[in-house]
């Protein structure tokens, strides 16, 4: 019967995922017909982000459509053959993507990496915290750094890695009938599609960003929810894999991780914004701290996305001992 409802169940994981990135396989076409079509693609025919979000559509339906197999090969270590799998599949077709298709515009001719980032706008905070009013197109070209895509790369990696364990981790379930992981894959799900819903806000309204380094008080609360809910995505991911009868290993190592991919993608953004971060208001809560640039509300934000795994885990982890007092009455 678990063989019948297991098939079944990838069947339907597969054909779900397929659906579900519909919208990212036909940018990706548009995109690739374009490109035979004219040899580049013109700048108001350019689908918004189709770099990274084709690539993970193609990586995470590869990855969901070789569950049986990767099973069979990796036993108990399948999500995670799956997983490294999936992000070679992720890292090729973007690479393909950033180097092989053109975005032109009526004053530059530009690799599609090169075009991503000019689509993320700024303001740079001069020296005399004069703030200049220029698009990212006029900023950036001819300063391209490709370490902007720390960001792409690490949302990409989460995005797959959570979707696949997800997958995995409930197929796991219902050949085995073993039901130990299967709140941390509840979080797990519920955190992805959250963190994945705020991205595809984010890929069509960049937050509501107006191109100045200090955003308005609803782009500083999406942002700061986006950066938290990344880092408690990553956190839950490593957590269902601990032994949640081991409080202080299940719990706090599962908070650093998070924590510390918070700190990861402030990075990113100090990158991709030269030195900068977004302000999301004035006074000494707001301002960059001297040497470390992060103010004390970015801080803030990192401390609350270890905080928020670690009570999500130490909530489940309850929860479960619970459950197991129960089942040995």
């Amino acid at each position: 019967m678990n063989n019948k409802k297991y098939r079944l169940y990838w069947l339907l994981s597969t054909l779900g995922v397929t659906l579900l990135s519909f919208y990212p396989l036909y940018m990706g076409v548009r995109v690739i017909t374009d490109m035979i079509k004219d040899g580049t693609v013109l700048k108001e025919n350019y689908p918004k982000y189709i770099i990274p979000y084709t690539p993970i559509a193609f990586a995470v339906i590869i990855g969901t459509a070789l569950l049986p197999l990767m099973t069979k090969a990796f036993k108990r270590f399948d999500a995670a053959g799956a997983s490294a799998l999936s992000v070679g599949v992720f890292f090729v077709f973007e690479l393909l993507f950033e180097k092989k298709v053109v975005v032109t515009s009526t004053e530059t001719v530009s690799k599609l990496a090169d075009w991503q980032m000019y689509l993320c706008r700024y303001v740079p905070v001069e020296t005399t915290d004069v703030i200049r009013t220029e698009t990212a197109v006029d900023l950036l070209i001819g300063e391209y750094n490709p370490a902007f895509k720390l960001h792409f790369y690490l949302i990409s990696i989460v995005i797959i890695a959570s979707v696949l364990n997800c997958v995995y981790g409930f197929a796991r379930m219902i050949r085995t009938g073993d039901t130990s992981r299967k709140r941390a894959l509840i979080m797990q799900s519920v955190s992805a599609a959250a963190f994945l819903g705020l991205c595809i806000l984010a890929c069509f309204t960049a937050f509501w960003r107006d191109g100045n380094v200090n955003v308005s008080p609803l782009s500083a609360s999406l942002m700061s929810v986006f950066f938290i809910l990344l880092g408690v995505t990553v956190g839950i991911f490593v957590g269902s894999f601990l032994p949640a009868e081991k409080r202080t290993l299940s719990c706090a190592v599962p908070a650093a991780a998070s924590a510390a991919t918070t700190l990861v993608m402030y990075i990113g953004e100090m990158i991709l914004l030269h030195g900068h971060l977004y302000r999301f208001g004035t006074g000494f809560f707001f301002a960059g701290i001297p040497l470390i640039v992060l103010a004390p509300v970015d801080i803030l934000v990192i401390i609350a996305s270890g905080a928020a795994t670690f009570f999500l885990m130490r909530t489940a982890g309850k929860k479960n001992s619970e459950l197991g007092i129960r089942n040995a009455e």
